[in-house]
């Protein structure tokens, strides 16, 4: 009852609530390196998550708290987002190479997905559930400029934005309908509607922050957007029209992303660059991978 309360106040004052949800670590600080980044869940409930002890890995924690390096990626790339596929394969991308890359559910085989040499550095990953289609963020932090790439299945890379903000965290709606993008060094957060082909139409300001950053995001099952405020050390919640929900304050300064697992995938999982670990919380509602 007093849950409902606090959200009720919440919602009609229009204030900024810090939800009091108990904050856990998962694994020792500096189990990853300060590169921790782009988690995500498998159908079994095992956690990954790139540059797992050193650079340029992707490392596995199972339900039961064991860790290990999943796979390594060729040469000199570095993974950034994940994201599972419908049939359960893995994509990551590779910041440095400007590749996605695919692994196979059997064999743990890194094969090259998809390659484009006018990416500035493919970040995070956000895939459809209705089309199966993937999406890139891309930022040129340099010129706190950025582009939008839509990666089809065949492998196919279409440019769908380009001269925006630093485009960083990334996420589609449950329904397939909306693409929501945030530019990092704007602080602004956007939303297009995303038609049947997989392109954009209607771009639309749907939240906007006045102090530090912002990094990756992920639906729950409602649609409420879960987004990392890196600088701040918090994830906000925010409706799926646009209120400020609940703030959670963290342990760590620098979440990088999060993704959502435990039983019932009602457990929101955060990647936490300053202390190159895992916090976790429990939810209300699971998320939607």
């Amino acid at each position: 009852m007093l849950k409902f309360l606090f959200l009720f106040v919440c919602l009609t004052y229009s204030v900024v609530c810090h939800a009091q949800r108990n904050v856990h670590d998962l694994l020792p600080e500096h189990t990853f390196t300060e590169g921790i980044e782009g988690p995500a869940t498998d159908r079994e409930g095992n956690i990954y998550a790139v540059n797992y002890q050193r650079q340029g890995t992707i490392g596995k924690i199972t339900p039961a708290g064991e860790h290990s390096v999943y796979a390594v990626l060729p040469g000199t790339s570095v993974g950034n987002g994940i994201r599972f596929g419908q049939k359960g394969e893995m994509y990551v991308a590779d910041y440095v190479n400007h590749n996605i890359f695919k692994i196979t559910r059997k064999g743990k085989k890194v094969k090259l997905f998809a390659h484009e040499p006018a990416m500035n550095q493919p970040n995070d990953l956000a895939l459809s559930p209705v089309s199966g289609y993937l999406y890139a963020s891309d930022p040129n932090w340099q010129a706190s400029t950025g582009k939008l790439w839509l990666i089809k299945p065949n492998g196919k890379v279409i440019l769908l934005a380009e001269n925006t903000g630093t485009t960083n965290g990334i996420e589609v709606s449950p329904d397939g309908r909306t693409l929501y993008v945030g530019e990092s060094a704007q602080r602004k957060l956007w939303k297009y509607d995303i038609r049947q082909d997989g392109t954009l139409s209607n771009k639309q300001l749907f939240y906007s922050f006045h102090d530090y950053g912002m990094d990756g995001m992920r639906c729950d099952k409602k649609g409420n957007l879960y987004l990392t405020r890196y600088g701040k050390g918090t994830i906000v919640i925010l409706s799926p029209e646009g209120s400020l929900l609940e703030e959670i304050p963290l342990k760590g300064k620098k979440p990088s992303n999060l993704t959502f697992g435990g039983k019932d995938r009602k457990r929101c999982y955060v990647t936490l660059a300053d202390r190159g670990c895992f916090e976790y919380f429990d939810t209300d509602f699971p998320g939607r991978e």
